[in-house]
């Protein structure tokens, strides 16, 4: 492994240790469906105790690694074709294979210092829940979205495969703003790379088309909304 990959992975260790445990009132999200609802509003002392978190991540600097992680995050917009219309899959995407729904474990290092293990967890072995609303918040990945130039690319935690890129077609600021009041990264239909993601028919529940459980698309007044679990896109280029 290069230098400057081996320092990332074990800054993002560091980083996972401190932001991994939930917060102290942090409720957790009965099921994916509960989204919308759990994610609208926070209380002042899940608040609090969140700036608290990243105000100690930032003082140790670890908040500095954003830009090195945004410099491996090699995709741009024209390495992959982004964005068209909803695919449709069935249910024969999430049969079971040899690691739960998806033929092999996430990756060993995940981007953002994600929980390896809820990871694969919520990806492989899980079609409802999801991982606490605002989970997001307490990795470094709003400072790498902001430090990129231009869209970041999100990959499957198992294959690797592109499966989002965003923001397109909207600033950098819409797409966390929308992200932080729903509580999950919420990806519009421009930013999906529809070759590798699937919307399961009956269900909504949004999916890798190697069977990664990702989140599901809970549409508003806008149109498409998929909320999908960091630690499901938080995959290296394969």
């Amino acid at each position: 492994m290069p230098a400057m990959l081996r320092s990332i992975a074990f800054l993002s260790a560091i980083v996972a240790a401190a932001a991994f445990s939930p917060p102290v009132g942090r409720k957790s999200t009965a099921t994916a469906l509960a989204m919308t609802s759990s994610s609208s509003s926070s209380s002042s002392e899940n608040e609090t105790s969140l700036q608290s978190r990243r105000s100690a991540l930032q003082s140790l600097g670890l908040l500095g690694i954003a830009p090195l992680l945004a410099s491996v995050a090699p995709a741009s917009a024209e390495d992959v074709k982004v964005g068209g219309k909803i695919r449709l899959g069935d249910e024969s995407i999430m049969d079971q294979k040899d690691h739960g729904t998806s033929a092999v474990p996430v990756q060993e290092n995940l981007r953002y210092g994600v929980s390896r293990k809820l990871a694969d967890k919520i990806s492989n072995y899980n079609r409802r829940f999801a991982e606490l609303g605002g989970y997001f918040q307490e990795t470094p990945l709003e400072e790498v979205v902001r430090a990129a130039n231009g869209p970041v690319t999100f990959y499957d935690s198992n294959s690797g495969k592109p499966l989002f890129q965003a923001p397109i077609n909207r600033s950098v600021d819409e797409f966390i703003e929308e992200s932080k009041v729903h509580g999950w990264p919420s990806f519009r239909d421009d930013e999906v790379v529809w070759d590798n993601v699937r919307v399961l028919k009956n269900s909504g529940e949004t999916v890798s088309v190697d069977g990664t459980h990702l989140g599901h698309n809970l549409p508003d007044k806008r149109g498409n909304r998929y909320c999908i679990n960091l630690v499901s896109v938080a995959g290296s280029p394969a």
